[in-house]
């Protein structure tokens, strides 16, 4: 049985494995959007596109000009 703060753990002639996680503070959200956030267009993204920095037009993009099967020639990943 366990209470706020307090695990008990029993054993009984096996091995037994026991994971523990707490939720730690959160940081600031960050900016969203127009405010200043990460943008993305994605207008014209297809199925495997892949999102990439265009810096002549300083924004991330995800569409049909860099996808998975044209990062390395048509190969699997």
């Amino acid at each position: 049985m366990s209470t706020p703060n307090k695990v008990e753990i029993s054993q009984v002639n096996e091995v037994t494995t026991v994971e523990i996680t707490t939720v730690g503070p959160q940081g600031p959200a960050g900016p969203a959007g127009s405010t200043g956030g990460l943008q993305v267009d994605e207008t014209n993204k297809i199925d495997g596109s892949v999102v990439y920095y265009d810096a002549s037009s300083a924004t991330f993009k995800a569409d049909a000009t860099t996808t998975k099967l044209t990062l390395v020639f048509g190969g699997s990943f």
